[in-house]
């Protein structure tokens, strides 16, 4: 059987599966699971542009798609006059200070000749800073946040269409990357890991703790949208009529329409990004990160500067997770920094890479479909299995009901079982990197 034709046979087989649910379930059900394997999917490619092509071993994929969805709020929301008249100024000039401490401190480092001067004036100078930076900024922020808390308390973003949104996330993102990199990527692939887990847990504790920029934990609601409102389908004469023309009625038609919009949306990005993932793997740049990821040494005897090869791609695998970050919050709409958690949003995808095939941009968007329909589904058809099983038991049965309660933990146990399925019989993955 050729490549090209077992490709197919797979994500046909993806296909059926999602089929299946429309006519089994329901098709909002069917098409939900197909935009959220559309975002899954491009998370799984920045993934594997960092791992496949590069080695890149990153456990923080949660905070740069936490960021993407920041940057929709940052760029959408429109901006509350009162909360920056309040202190949004003093907020901007406090952050301002804080990153010219920064700045100075680095600078000391830098200019001053090593030893214990050194080393007092950095410190005096990083001591010295983050008081007056709070001095500035908490007063600032005290105000921003007593303006209607209720339902703002926060400084609002930039009123810009939501599709703008997506960019401005992964920037966020690749920004954040950048930093990141310039300081953790000369660490080996382990401590690597270490340090971008902990940064991701460092970006979502800001998220909820500081509510001046996006409400914290009590949510930013309400986000715009690239597609009309089901409401305002269900109140269009012509639209009713052309849903009465399908035999559905408004309600069902609107949702269905709704959601199909988003995902033709969705699949414009992701062939976008697919190809321009293809043209880069293909590439004199791709060959050379490859070579880099199989032997460091060898690379670098060569001639080629492996750490900011590896800050490149490193900020290109954040942006793109970033963009998928700012179209989950988009789909959405609304902003839940409580609900990014490392097992949905970090494991997850690392089991898309996988399953996928590592290095592998086809590979990738297979495994982020297929895993994310297991992830759905494994749990009802779980309960379903254990109902069927533990129908000839009576009702008042210990076992009956530990079988049918185990039922919840069916997503984690069916993931571990293909991750050792896949590793045995396809180490590789299922569409292995040529």
């Amino acid at each position: 059987m050729s490549d090209t034709v077992k490709n197919g046979l797979l994500f046909g087989l993806v296909g059926v599966l999602i089929l299946i649910t429309g006519f089994m379930q329901s098709w909002n059900s069917a098409i939900l699971i197909l935009n959220m394997g559309l975002i899954s999917a491009i998370m799984a490619l920045g993934v594997n542009l960092q791992w496949g092509f590069a080695g890149l071993f990153n456990v923080g994929v949660m905070g740069f798609v936490a960021l993407g969805g920041l940057g929709v709020v940052l760029t959408s929301i429109a901006p509350v006059g009162e909360a920056w008249a309040a202190g949004g100024v003093r907020i901007i000039i406090g952050l301002l200070a804080g990153a010219g401490t920064i700045v100075a401190a680095v600078m000391a480092y830098q200019r001053l000749p090593a030893g214990r001067n050194r080393n007092l004036i950095m410190i005096a100078v990083l001591i010295a800073g983050f008081f007056i930076y709070r001095a500035i900024i908490d007063p600032g922020v005290g105000a921003v946040e007593a303006i209607d808390p209720a339902a703002t308390g926060f400084l609002g973003g930039l009123g810009l269409p939501v599709l703008f949104a997506w960019p401005v996330g992964g920037l966020l993102a690749a920004g954040a990357a950048w930093l990141i990199g310039k300081t953790a990527l000369g660490l080996r692939s382990d401590y690597l890991a270490i340090a971008t887990l902990g940064i991701a847990e460092i970006i979502i504790a800001v998220m909820k703790n500081e509510d001046w920029l996006a409400r914290g934990v009590k949510n930013v609601v309400g986000l715009p949208r690239p597609v009309p409102y089901e409401i305002d389908l269900q109140k269009s004469a012509s639209f009713i009529e052309r849903a009465q023309s399908f035999n559905l009625d408004p309600v069902t038609a609107s949702t269905l329409y709704v959601k199909l919009g988003y995902s033709l949306l969705f699949t414009s990005v992701l062939v976008i990004i697919f190809l321009m993932a293809q043209a880069a793997l293909k590439s004199p740049w791709g060959r050379m990160m490859r070579a880099i990821r199989d032997n460091e040494v060898a690379a670098e005897a060569m001639g080629k500067d492996v750490t900011q090869r590896h800050l490149h791609i490193f900020v290109l695998g954040s942006a793109i997770c970033g963009i998928a970050g700012a179209m989950m919050t988009t789909l959405d709409g609304q902003l839940t920094p409580g609900t990014y958690q490392p097992l949905r949003y970090t494991f997850l995808i690392w089991v898309m890479v996988i399953v996928g095939g590592s290095g592998s941009n086809l590979g990738a968007v297979l495994g982020g479909f297929l895993i994310w329909f297991l992830w759905i589904q494994v749990e009802p058809i779980g309960l379903w299995l254990m109902q069927v099983v533990t129908s000839g038991m009576s009702e008042d049965s210990g076992l009956r009901q530990h079988l049918i309660d185990s039922a919840a933990h069916m997503r984690l146990f069916t993931m571990g079982v293909i991750l050792l399925l896949v590793l045995r019989f396809s180490p590789r993955g299922l569409i292995p990197e040529k």
